[in-house]
């Protein structure tokens, strides 16, 4: 088997390439014969595919998802912005 290190990569890139997933910003780790997936996706399905993709490359692997599925809103409160007084006009 490769080196965990290379492995971890691997999958990486494939989360990255693949037009279901296009993540970059999920974790991949490898721990013991368990593959561990991390961070935060916009809807369930692209939660699912990443676990899809990773069994496409590693067929037998066990895989734990531990992504959340956060769905972005709008602010609740409108934020002022005061102008900097450290500039001198």
């Amino acid at each position: 088997m490769e080196q965990p290190q290379y492995v971890v990569a691997h999958l990486r890139r494939a989360l990255a390439e693949d037009p279901r997933t296009a993540e970059l910003g999920v974790q991949v780790t490898i721990r013991g014969d368990v593959v561990v997936l991390g961070g935060e996706v916009s809807s369930e399905e692209r939660k699912l595919q990443m676990e899809t993709v990773v069994r496409e490359q590693l067929p037998h692997a066990r895989i734990h998802n531990d992504v959340h599925v956060t769905r972005p809103a709008a602010p609740v409160e409108t934020e002022t912005l005061e102008p900097d007084r450290s500039e001198r006009s």
